[in-house]
C-alpha cells in the first residue's frame, strides 16, 4: 500500500514507527528545541544589554549561548560587536571571522570585521591589517549592494588610507555616485564627506548639509551627521538650526543633549546650561563607538572651564577626556599648555 492510499488510518498504524517516538527520542528532541530557544534567547538578551551599552553583561550572555552552540553566527557576531566597544580588538576579529565564516553571505558581518580590523590597523600602525580592512569593506557591498553604511565604510576608507594599501579618490568618487544612485540625500551626505576630506573644501560640504537639512529627513542621522560637521567647523549658528531640526524628529535622543552643550561652548551664549547638558550626557549615554565619545563630552567641558578662567577644573576635565582616549591629541596639547602656565 502507497503512504497516500494509507491515508489517516495508516498514519495511526505507523503509531510505532513515525507518531509513537520512542520515550528517550522525543525526549531528545524536545530537548534540542528548547535548548535552541534557549540560545535564541539569550542571544536576544546579550542585543538588548548590548543596546544600553551594559557590554561585560553582554558579553558574559554572549559566551553562555556560544557554550551551549558554537555554530550560533548570530551570537559571535555580536559577541564581537561588543568586543569592538571596549577596543578589544583582537577579540572582536576572532568573533566576527568565525561569524562570517559560520554565515559567509552576510553583508553585515564583513562589514564589522572590516571595522575590528581598521581599530586593530589603527592601533597597531598595520599595513598589513590595512589591506584586509578595505577587501572586507569590498566584500561587504559585493553581498549587499544596498548596504549604505558599507558603502561609506569604503568611501571613508578609499579617502583616509594611503595609495600603498588601497586608498583612491576615484573608488571613493565611485561609491558616492552609487549611493546617491540608491538615497538621494544619503548620497549629498556621501557627498559632502568626499568634499570635505577627499578634496579639502569645506565650504562645499556645507552646501551639501544645508541641502540635506532642506530636505527635511525623517531619521535622525542625517542631523546628527550635519550637527557634527558644523560643530567641526566651529559654526554655532548653523549647529542651532540642526539641533532644532533634528528635535522634531526625536527630542528625547540624548545625543542631542550633548550636541546642545557642544553649541553652547562654542556660542558662549549659556555658559551653565551647556556645563549641565555636557554632564547629563556624560550621566545618561551610554558609551558607543557610533555615539559621540564620554571622552569627547569631558574635553568640551575641559574648553568650557577653560574659557570661564577655572584653570584646575579644565585640567581636570582634560585629563579625565585622556584617560577614556588617550589618542586626544587636543585635549593633551591643552593639558600641557595649562600645566605649563602652573596655578
Amino acid at each position: 500500500m502507497s503512504l497516500r492510499a494509507m491515508g489517516m488510518f495508516g498514519a495511526v498504524a505507523l503509531c510505532g514507527v513515525a507518531l509513537c517516538v520512542p520515550r528517550g527520542l522525543a525526549e531528545k528532541s524536545q530537548a534540542g528545541s528548547a535548548a535552541g530557544a534557549d540560545v535564541s534567547s539569550l542571544v536576544a538578551t546579550g542585543k538588548r544589554q548590548f543596546n544600553q551599552g551594559d557590554y561585560a553583561t553582554s558579553l558574559a550572555t554572549l559566551r553562555s549561548a556560544i557554550a551551549q552552540n558554537a555554530g550560533n553566527a548570530e551570537a559571535r557576531y555580536w559577541l564581537g560587536r561588543g568586543y569592538y566597544e571596549i577596543r578589544d580588538y583582537d577579540n572582536a576579529i576572532a568573533a566576527l571571522e568565525k561569524a562570517t565564516a559560520l554565515d559567509s553571505q552576510n553583508s553585515g558581518y564583513h562589514q564589522w570585521l572590516g571595522r575590528a580590523y581598521g581599530g586593530k590597523a589603527d592601533r597597531d600602525h598595520s599595513f598589513f591589517l590595512a589591506r584586509k580592512v578595505k577587501k572586507e569593506f569590498q566584500t561587504a557591498v559585493r553581498l549587499g549592494p544596498s548596504n549604505i553604511s558599507a558603502r561609506r565604510d569604503l568611501e571613508e576608507y578609499c579617502l583616509d588610507a594611503p595609495w600603498i594599501v588601497g586608498g583612491s579618490k576615484d573608488e571613493a568618487l565611485a561609491q558616492v555616485n552609487a549611493i546617491a544612485a540608491l538615497d538621494p540625500i544619503e548620497g549629498r551626505l556621501a557627498r559632502a564627506f568626499y568634499d570635505l576630506e577627499g578634496l579639502k573644501k569645506p565650504a562645499d560640504a556645507a552646501l551639501e548639509y544645508r541641502a540635506v537639512l532642506a530636505a527635511s529627513p525623517n531619521r535622525m542621522e542625517p542631523y546628527l551627521e550635519a550637527i557634527s560637521f558644523f560643530s567641526s567647523q566651529n559654526s554655532p549658528s548653523d549647529m542651532q538650526t540642526a539641533i532644532q531640526a533634528a528635535a522634531r524628529i526625536n527630542s528625547s535622543d540624548l545625543r542631542l543633549v550633548f550636541y546642545r552643550g557642544v553649541e553652547g561652548v562654542l556660542s558662549g551664549a549659556d555658559a551653565s546650561g551647556a556645563e549641565e547638558d555636557l554632564k547629563s550626557y556624560l550621566a545618561r549615554a551610554p558609551q558607543r563607538s557610533d555615539w559621540p565619545s564620554h571622552a569627547a563630552a569631558r574635553e568640551w567641558l575641559g574648553w568650557l572651564y577653560e574659557a570661564e578662567g577655572k584653570r584646575m577644573d579644565a585640567a581636570e576635565q582634560y585629563r579625565a577626556a585622556l584617560q577614556l582616549d588617550p589618542q586626544r591629541s587636543d585635549a593633551r596639547a591643552r593639558l600641557q599648555k595649562l600645566e605649563k602656565a602652573g596655578p
